[in-house]
């Protein structure tokens, strides 16, 4: 047990968290892959998650080792992922009708994930600055980094812009920018948010695609989100155009109470995506209702508790980039479960840790590890036990040396002899 806290090192209801959340995700994630299984052997969607899952908690230990001050060079990072992102616009691979993945070497990754990353550290970074100085240039750097990295993310993926944008959002307002900053930006929004969504509503596809080619996407699910459903003899009407939606339904109401048990799911097999954007209707109709709000309260205590972190911080660049973390993992958790029982429209989200993925739960674990790092590195209960473990260290090297030594002399006599 000793060995496992020396490995393990930081705040341990977020690794208890962590790990409960990988758990349920090995177990779902191989009850909602069948539909992979047609195409490959039976283990081998599950065994690639895991593996991803394990390179995970590689990135957990590597990035919670380093010290906080070191996620300082997101600000060089985001013009890097910048690049990335235009580049994955020109030479990337079509997903689901969008440019998300660039290859290198024969690797494929999402550009935007690194791009949420480096933006979360940058906007931590200056938002630490501004609160120093209060200095309005900083404010600003922030807004325009923003306003690039979220407006290059929109073209091709416009759930993702919006949920980051928002989490820049909060982050200044808990960063106490004065609140006539934040209205005006608010207003700006709104106005900006009117105005795009009226195109989306009112643009003929025929001009919609040459223009903005994602924008018939989101046409579709927002003419879907708004369609009422019609009974027929009973029963829940199922159509083309709320196929995805109808079964996610389905699924949350099979589920009940306590649910049918992991494997016993039927929508698995009908649902597009079960395994990633839907994910939360197969552990309700799995789990039940019981078992959804366990992962629900799993987010819900995994912000509280990066809360308590930054407040032990003294500093204030690590306080931001916990909140900012947090902020973006349970947002994003939030959206994934509101699509699952038809509260907002379709967005592609993946319940992070759980969703099946690759790039998102690597950097959806970086985040954790930065969390895991400041409470090491910036809590004082934290750097206790770190003086503690170096002590204990130490004194389990003298003691091995002083053990070496006795045995060498004890050699040299018996030889003598």
């Amino acid at each position: 047990m000793e060995f496992l806290n020396k490995i393990f090192r930081g705040d341990r209801v977020m690794w208890m968290i962590f790990m409960f959340l990988c758990l349920i995700s090995i177990v779902e994630v191989y009850s909602a892959s069948s539909t992979l299984t047609f195409r490959t052997d039976y283990w081998r969607p599950i065994m690639k998650h895991t593996l991803f899952l394990l390179a995970g908690l590689g990135v957990v230990l590597l990035v919670h080792s380093c010290l906080p001050k070191w996620f300082s060079l997101a600000v060089i990072g985001l013009p890097i992922t910048w690049f990335l992102l235009i580049a994955t616009k020109l030479i990337g691979s079509s997903t689901n009708e969008a440019q998300r993945y660039l290859s290198v070497f024969g690797l494929s990754f999402q550009p935007s994930e690194l791009a949420k990353l480096c933006l979360i550290g940058a906007t931590a970074f200056f938002l630490s600055k501004y609160n120093q100085s209060k200095n309005n240039i900083y404010y600003n750097i922030i807004l325009w980094m923003s306003a690039i990295t979220c407006g290059i993310i929109l073209l091709d993926n416009f759930s993702t812009a919006i949920l980051l944008f928002l989490v820049i959002v909060i982050m200044l307002f808990i960063g106490q920018v004065p609140f006539k900053q934040l209205l005006k930006l608010g207003l700006i929004c709104i106005v900006a948010g009117a105005a795009f969504v009226g195109f989306l509503l009112f643009t003929p596809k025929n001009i919609m695609e040459p223009v903005f080619p994602r924008g018939i996407t989101w046409q579709g699910r927002i003419d879907r989100f708004l369609q009422e459903d019609e009974p027929k003899d009973g029963e829940y009407v199922i159509n083309d155009k709320n196929y995805q939606v109808s079964h996610a339904n389905i699924a949350v109401a099979r589920g009940k109470l306590f649910g049918n048990l992991p494997g016993n799911s039927r929508e698995r097999d009908y649902l597009p995506q079960a395994y990633s954007d839907f994910i939360f209707a197969i552990i309700i109709e799995e789990l039940g209702l019981v078992g959804g709000i366990f992962v629900l309260a799993l987010y819900v205590f995994l912000f509280i508790r990066a809360g308590i972190i930054a407040g032990r911080c003294e500093k204030l660049f690590p306080k931001y980039l916990v909140i900012g973390c947090a902020l973006l993992i349970v947002i994003q958790a939030l959206a994934n479960m509101a699509v699952a029982v038809n509260l907002i429209p379709v967005t592609g989200q993946p319940l992070p840790l759980v969703s099946r993925g690759g790039t998102s739960t690597l950097v959806t674990c970086a985040f954790v590890g930065i969390i895991l790092s400041v409470s090491r590195f910036e809590n004082p209960k934290g750097v206790k036990r770190e003086e503690e473990i170096v002590a204990e260290l130490e004194e389990a090297e003298r003691i091995a040396e002083e053990n070496k030594t006795e045995t060498g002399e004890d050699w040299v006599v018996a030889e003598v002899y």
